[in-house]
């Protein structure tokens, strides 16, 4: 069940070093909205230090716009190609100090964790998680974009949403002697 919160605002980001998506959730009581989606095009950079310059511009610009109260960031997926593994790496981390220069709590999720929560299948495709969100936030035509690293910026707010409606770990049971000793009159 999800937690009604009064009024939030979630980005969500796909890092990216030639395209970066993003995407804005509002959420009032427990109904979440798109506010906005979009890329960040970094193609026409060549030097990949003036790409992670033009990341943190971006991102302070949409912080700025849209106010968020927290940030959902994809983590970089396990690849064999080291080098392409550290830059993107380091989109996320310039993408991650562009929120905690205006304190912005910061939450990490594995690919597979979110489009297991947008569709039910962590192996989903990229069209399968967009046709989904467009469903579920009731995005016209007209307001999807061509790019699917927006859609996958906005299920990362998505998946956050969904989260935060979830009990703390520390509220959680970790096997049944921990049940057993947080509840002694249950057990017989």
């Amino acid at each position: 069940m999800i937690k009604p919160v009064k009024e939030k605002i979630i980005l969500g980001i796909d890092p990216g070093t030639n395209l970066m998506g993003y995407g804005v959730l509002k959420i009032v009581g427990t109904k979440p909205e798109m506010i906005a989606m979009g890329i960040v095009d970094l193609r026409k950079y060549k030097n990949h230090y003036l790409k992670l310059g033009h990341i943190y511009e971006r991102v302070i610009g949409i912080i700025d716009a849209y106010l968020p109260d927290e940030l959902a960031i994809e983590a970089p997926f396990f690849g064999k190609n080291v080098q392409s593994m550290l830059k993107l790496g380091r989109a996320q981390g310039v993408a991650m100090a562009a929120a905690l220069g205006r304190d912005i709590p910061i939450t990490e999720y594995a690919p597979l964790k979110i489009k297991m929560a947008i569709t039910g299948n962590g192996k989903a495709s990229k069209e399968q998680v967009a046709d989904m969100l467009q469903r579920m936030l009731r995005i016209s035509n007209d307001n999807m974009l061509p790019y699917m690293d927006a859609t996958d910026g906005l299920a990362a707010a998505y998946c956050h949403f969904l989260q935060s409606g979830r009990p703390q770990l520390d509220n959680a049971y970790h096997g049944w002697k921990d049940f057993i000793s947080k509840n002694p009159d249950r057990v017989k």
